[in-house]
């Protein structure tokens, strides 16, 4: 997978060497000699992994991945600190600055390729929900990207898979005091619990007795219901290979046994904070969606949903030869409501009449506000006859309880006149139907409002 790597190193031949390395991989690769230009680089958009030295002058690696994490503009983007320093306190303070690995020189060409792999795989996947999110700002959402990189990374649900009671009961003990922590022993129903629990991260022992830990982490990556979970590996020093493997499978993260406590929670909530970013998102992206096809004021589909899907529904109905039926509904002299209660009791009025049209109709029923006072139901699979009492208790509903106003310290008055109409063999649209409603509803009002008109089937 290529990616645009930033190179960040103040020593020309170590950036000429990574560079190059990179470069034979089919990375694009792009290179700075200091903090300053790094973060403009990054701010930009131009690099998608950052390769960030440690040990350079004025504004160290430290303060540049703190920088970068701290902004919401380019907290998603992954940072792999590459120093001399080796010691676990050097290695923390990295991951503490919001680093998402610690690589020692001289580099492992094998390990630097999994892990630049890896988290391109993951930086493609956060810019696609990025994307979408940024969507939501044009509909009024508070800012999701914003919102998404502020979460600090605790209290998470986490679930440790790890049938040797010494090593699992230091993690869990390590971990207790900021997550919520279970243990499985049992890989099978690991994998039951995980997908029943919702844990958002999974730390899983490679050297379980009689089951490959390595798979255990694979099928967590591939089932729908633990695919967004957060999975870490523990293994030996002599797993290498594996955990390699395990990365370039999808595998999140990993640690090296002993567990150094420090550098267990700094990459758990590293992990469980790119874990919650990535939903917040799909939050974000999910809240768009439904604001695109939903009346904000009374929460009903809108006239975009209403015409995508009453057209989907006459052509499967054209299709099977099955009944389809459409109601169109005024609210009586709405127009007096507003003159003589005022707007803000209109509103008041139009989403109670929102709420009692959907409690006397059915799930599958489409119910959509046209616009105004008015509201279409489209009801599948139901003759005139039938929609014509449906309509009927829908106008009954409305006529049987007077409606607040005012907050609840008022009452008024409210009914209802309806058009009925269903497909007939000759039509060819909705459009049809929806005419032949319209004018049962103009009947309707004619007659002497606060009734149901069927147009002729």
């Amino acid at each position: 997978m290529s990616a645009r790597v930033l190179v960040v190193d103040d020593i020309a031949p170590n950036v000429k060497l990574l560079e190059a390395k990179l470069s034979a991989e089919y990375f694009d690769v792009v290179t700075a000699t200091n903090g300053p230009d790094a973060l403009r680089i990054c701010a930009s958009g131009a690099a998608d992994i950052v390769l960030l030295d440690v040990m350079m002058p004025g504004m160290d690696g430290f303060e540049v991945c703190r920088r970068l994490k701290a902004s919401a503009q380019t907290a998603h983007i992954p940072v792999v600190m590459v120093t001399a320093l080796d010691q676990p306190s050097d290695r923390l303070k990295g991951l503490d600055a919001g680093a998402d690995d610690f690589l020692t020189k001289p580099l492992d060409d094998t390990a630097l390729f999994a892990r630049v792999r890896s988290l391109a795989r993951l930086k493609a996947m956060t810019d696609e929900l990025r994307n979408r999110a940024m969507a939501s700002r044009q509909l009024g959402i508070s800012d999701p990207i914003a919102a998404a990189a502020s979460d600090l990374g605790d209290n998470a649900s986490v679930l440790i898979v790890d049938d040797r009671p010494s090593s699992s009961e230091r993690i869990k003990g390590a971990l207790d005091k900021v997550h919520r922590v279970e243990v499985e022993p049992d890989p099978h129903k690991a994998l039951v619990r995980a997908a029943e629990s919702a844990f958002e991260l999974v730390i899983v022992s490679l050297d379980l007795q009689g089951f490959d830990g390595l798979r255990l982490c694979t099928q967590l990556r591939s089932l729908e219901r633990t695919r967004n979970a957060a999975v870490l590996m523990v293994g030996e020093a002599e797993d290498r290979m594996r955990i390699l493997r395990g990365l370039e499978l999808g595998v999140h993260d990993f640690l090296v046994r002993p567990v150094d406590r420090n550098e267990l929670l700094a990459r758990v909530k590293t992990q469980v904070k790119r874990k919650r970013y990535a939903d917040r998102l799909r939050d974000g992206v999910q809240t768009s969606i439904e604001m695109a096809v939903t009346d904000q004021l009374t929460g009903l589909h809108n006239r975009r949903y209403l015409e995508t899907h009453f057209s989907g529904l006459f052509d499967e109905s054209a299709m099977r030869a099955r009944d389809l039926s459409v109601l169109m509904l005024d609210i009586d002299k709405f127009k007096s409501v507003n003159d003589t209660y005022g707007h803000d009791a209109g509103d008041e009025v139009l989403r109670e009449f929102a709420n009692r049209v959907k409690d006397a109709t059915r799930i599958v029923d489409v119910v959509a506000r046209l616009g105004g006072e008015e509201i279409v139901v489209v009801l599948p699979e139901t003759g005139l006859h039938a929609a014509a009492a449906v309509a009927e208790r829908i106008r009954s509903y409305i006529q049987a309880q007077a409606f607040a106003i005012y907050s609840g310290t008022s009452q008024i008055p409210v009914t209802v006149s309806i058009g009925v109409a269903s497909r007939r063999a000759g039509d060819q649209s909705p459009a049809q139907m929806m005419k032949r409603a319209d004018e049962a509803l103009y009947r309707a009002k004619g007659d002497g409002r606060n009734r149901v008109i069927a147009a002729a089937a």
